[in-house]
């Protein structure tokens, strides 16, 4: 343990928000990532909902390898090679008519290049976003999102519309309870189309809210936002930063719920814990914004060496059956949180598909009155035990254990896993019993 670093990092770097750890950490392998003390801690969340492939993968660590003898880095005008190849494979994997993709860095970025494209096509302005969303910190991005961190920044981009979410187990609109009959969506396109000027552009959805509290739309859902959009000349956007590439078992969230949208928006999970993001549309838009000036010329587009990733996780997918092996896993994981949830009423709702399962805890299963003192008492717990776990906490949307293991985790790990939440919500319920 290097005390003089742990004190640089408080004296020289910027607080960002979110859970910061006293440790340093050194490395990372698999589903382990290993601290200052040489503490391994088992990782629930794939880093940022990124390494889906495992911490620092040999098919990942070869391709950065091989992109250090070939080339990092381009004039932005420059088309490598493997981008190429990249935006070939990624054409063979999307669903008709999508097929051409912009390659940038962050799920920020390729939401706002959504967006400028669905603004350029429609000629419109006006953008409906789903509330407990998460797009990204820039500003349009950001002025989409409404899962948090909203206030203290000053105006966010005009013409901005909120979308109740189909939270069946917290209706936003108390229409509901454990079944949306989509009231909520009726609602909001109704306030929508009460005020909107007449410059509607693009409605934007993750097709499972994990910063909301792993909201899974209700079936049939997606088909009435895409008759919603074309009824009223919008773009629809899906952005699958958290569900393409096999977290839910299927290539893309478009998949599993039927709907294509016109622009598709990747990230997280297409870099396996390397900054890559894609905004991907078909040849009829790419041609249509082309031709009225499109422009998202930035200083990292196209560059190769995240190219060069992209096509080592999506060839690994393949390779290792990832996309069968999330289905397993998360069935697996699933009954053992089911166990969990027999034994400890705290534990109201369990809800998510694949490997992104929420986990919601309540002070009482009937009031549903959120807990997020032992939300964030367990989450510490779970992390003195070598377990890394994520809690949403937001006073309308409850406390939500947000897990999502990398898709090459093993039963082993996800028993030990569950070993850890139950012992650290048994401590933390003995805890409050006792008066702690």
């Amino acid at each position: 343990m290097n005390q003089e670093l742990r004190q640089a990092a408080r004296d020289y770097l910027v607080r960002y928000g979110g859970d910061a750890f006293e440790n340093l950490f050194v490395s990372a392998k698999g589903s382990v990532v290993t601290d200052d003390t040489g503490r391994e801690i088992l990782d629930f969340t794939s880093g940022q909902m990124c390494a889906t492939l495992g911490h620092n993968h040999p098919a990942i660590v070869g391709a950065v390898d091989a992109a250090g003898r070939q080339g990092y880095h381009l004039f932005s005008g420059m088309i490598p090679e493997v981008v190429a190849k990249l935006g070939k494979k990624l054409g063979d994997w999307l669903p008709a008519p999508l097929r051409r993709s912009l390659f940038v860095n962050t799920g920020s970025e390729s939401n706002e290049a959504a967006l400028r494209m669905a603004k350029m096509h429609t000629g419109g302005h006006e953008v409906i976003g789903m509330g407990g969303s998460w797009h990204g910190v820039t500003g349009a991005s950001s002025s989409v999102s409404f899962a948090s961190d909203r206030q203290g920044y000053g105006p966010a981009a005009t013409g901005v519309f909120a979308l109740p979410e189909p939270n069946a187990y917290r209706c936003p609109v108390e229409h509901c309870r454990d079944a949306c009959d989509m009231t909520c969506l009726k609602v909001g396109l109704r306030l929508f189309d009460m005020q909107t000027t007449g410059k509607a552009a693009a409605i934007i959805a993750e097709p499972v809210l994990s910063a909301g509290g792993v909201i899974v739309p209700p079936e049939g859902y997606f088909k009435d936002l895409r008759e919603a959009a074309d009824e009223r000349g919008m773009m629809l956007v899906f952005d699958e930063a958290q569900t393409a590439f096999g977290r839910l078992g299927h290539r893309f969230a478009a998949n599993r719920f039927g709907v294509v949208p016109d622009i598709m928006s990747v990230s997280k999970t297409l870099g396996g814990g390397l900054p890559l993001a894609a905004t991907i549309t078909s040849d009829e838009i790419e041609q249509s914004v082309h031709e009225k000036g499109f422009s998202f010329y930035t200083s990292h587009v196209s560059d190769p060496l995240p190219a060069a990733v992209g096509l080592a996780v999506l060839d690994t997918i393949e390779q290792e059956n990832l996309l069968e092996r999330a289905v397993d896993m998360g069935a697996y994981l699933r009954s053992r949180l089911d166990d969990l949830q027999q034994k400890y009423e705290a534990i109201g709702d369990i809800r998510g598909e694949g490997l992104l399962i929420g986990v919601e805890l309540v002070e009482d299963r009937e009031t549903r009155v959120p807990d997020h003192r032992l939300g964030a008492a367990t989450t510490q717990r779970c992390f003195e035990l070598g377990l890394s776990m994520n809690i949403r906490r937001r006073p309308e949307r409850g406390a939500v254990w947000r897990i999502a293991p990398p898709l090459t985790v093993s039963t082993d790990e996800l028993d030990r896993g569950v070993e850890v939440l139950d012992r650290s919500l048994q401590h933390c319920l003995d805890e409050r019993a006792n008066g702690r």
